[in-house]
């Protein structure tokens, strides 16, 4: 099994990679194999609705800006982590572009996300995660995605660098989510080897 957290902030150490992290030391000590995209502060375009990845049938965007390699590691996974802060109370850029070339790469190409394992994790200063949260879990669910939750929304109250470590709710939030992740994915695929 393996899993893969896609860190949307432009912040690679970041509260959003830390929460993601979090998630991931859980997986790592349920034996699951586990990798990390910085994808924030890259440049990425936004979908063109050009089409090509339905007559292609290739598993690619027809753009290619690096894109192409964070599909393919989320076609080769089992379980995808999606991290964003919230920006003006929704996902980042890289993370919408994410959402819609993946989305319609997927759907072209025989729905290859589908029965993975996803989930949020959104870092915010005070406001507007719900937003942030909701845009990465209908990702999840036009895609057929199964979603586990966690104790509280899969969020931290953190703006400024190392405000993570001091939301103590937020991060037992974050262990929760990765226990329910790996617990998911243990009943789908069995334990790990």
């Amino acid at each position: 099994m393996k899993v893969v957290a896609i860190n949307g902030s432009p912040h690679p150490d970041g509260n959003t990679a830390r929460a993601l992290r979090t998630g991931l030391s859980v997986l790592e000590r349920e034996g699951i194999e586990t990798s990390f995209i910085q994808l924030g502060g890259h440049t990425y375009a936004g979908c063109r609705a050009c089409g090509a990845c339905g007559i292609n049938k290739d598993m690619r965007c027809s753009i290619d800006d690096g894109m192409n390699e964070v599909i393919a590691q989320m076609a080769a996974a089992d379980g995808i982590l999606i991290g964003s802060p919230t920006y003006f109370s929704n996902v980042t850029t890289e993370v919408k572009a994410l959402i819609d070339r993946c989305g319609f790469v997927s759907g072209a190409n025989g729905d290859f996300l589908r029965r993975k394992v996803g989930a949020a994790v959104v870092a915010v200063r005070r406001s507007g995660a719900n937003f942030t949260y909701a845009a990465i879990q209908f990702f999840f669910g036009i895609n057929e995605m199964i979603v586990p939750g966690s104790s509280y929304w899969n969020m931290t109250l953190a703006r400024q660098p190392g405000d993570y470590e001091k939301d103590p709710e937020g991060m037992e939030t974050m262990t929760t989510l990765g226990e329910n992740v790996a617990w998911t994915l243990q009943r789908l695929y069995g334990e790990p080897r």
